[in-house]
């Protein structure tokens, strides 16, 4: 997802990292549930370690129902590394346009990867892609649509705003999170209405993202919810993500540094106190470290 020219905007803006962090904290638990981890355990001997990317699009394109999700997967793995899009990007494009146009009827968890997968693609993407993930907006299966709305935000292409717009729309709050999320990548002043009104969701974590999209856009308006983003008790009450074990990472805890990154970029000095408190008094090192940071630009 990262491009080369944004690693050297990340030291100067304090938010650069929030999307990676909304997407951990976001995406991945939506799409990556327990029980599809289980089954993927058991396939994934079948599938041997070094392949390359046409190998997984040709089991992707002909392989049984037991290889094409995971070699979905797996491809969507390798396209996750920016260097690895850098150098075959271009040259797959077309073969996984083709294969995601040829999946409206298979196993969904292959259309999820595959979308995943055309977003990593470095902007702009093909047209007929572009084409194929609105369509996907469509999708009886929300993970799909999911999937379909990040990689459309991913491309900052500001013509798709509209479709990722009525997402919101959705009775699903994993759908309306990532419409916020992906209306928060697109280029400033795209889809502020939309990101205002999510600020009164009844689901905290949407408004949680609609606050950091509005930050990246420069926008004051999230900051009563970022106030309580730094709230630890408030987060705890609602999180429902939990620590899995063998994992460094403290769902509550993103929550709070991706609020603290916000109020960073947009210098809002009336959450000063809040910040210095966190910066001495939180038992989450991580935490402090980010208050630590938000203070040198507060």
């Amino acid at each position: 997802m990262d491009k080369l020219v944004e690693r050297e905007a990340a030291a100067r803006n304090p938010l650069a990292s929030a999307p990676a962090i909304a997407v951990q904290f976001f995406l991945i638990p939506l799409l990556v549930v327990g029980a599809t981890v289980l089954v993927y355990v058991g396939f994934r001997s079948l599938l041997s370690e070094g392949r390359t990317a046409e190998e997984y699009l040709t089991d992707i394109r002909s392989g049984g129902s037991n290889r094409r999700w995971p070699a979905a997967y797996e491809l969507s793995r390798l396209m996750a590394d920016p260097a690895f899009v850098e150098r075959e990007g271009a040259k797959l494009a077309p073969e996984l346009t083709k294969a995601f146009a040829e999946s409206g009827n298979d196993d969904p968890r292959v259309r999820q990867y595959l979308a995943l997968t055309l977003g990593r693609l470095t902007p702009p993407i093909p047209a007929e892609a572009r084409t194929l993930l609105v369509g996907a907006l469509n999708d009886q299966d929300s993970q799909t649509r999911i999937s379909a709305i990040w990689a459309l935000g991913s491309t900052g292409d500001a013509s798709a705003a509209a479709d990722i717009e009525r997402q919101y729309q959705s009775e699903d709050a994993g759908v309306r999170k990532m419409a916020v999320y992906a209306l928060g990548s697109m280029p400033v002043g795209t889809g502020n209405d939309i990101l205002v009104k999510a600020l009164e969701d009844g689901q905290a974590d949407v408004q949680w993202n609609a606050a950091i999209a509005l930050a990246r856009h420069g926008r004051h308006e999230g900051v009563p919810v970022l106030r309580r983003m730094l709230d630890r008790a408030y987060v705890e009450r609602n999180v429902t993500r939990q620590p899995q074990p063998r994992e460094d990472v403290d769902p509550v805890g993103e929550v709070m540094i991706s609020g603290l990154r916000a109020i960073a970029a947009l210098k809002e000095s009336a959450l000063l106190g809040q910040v210095r408190t966190l910066s001495t008094e939180d038992h989450d090192l991580k935490v402090r470290q980010a208050a630590i940071e938000a203070l040198k630009n507060l």
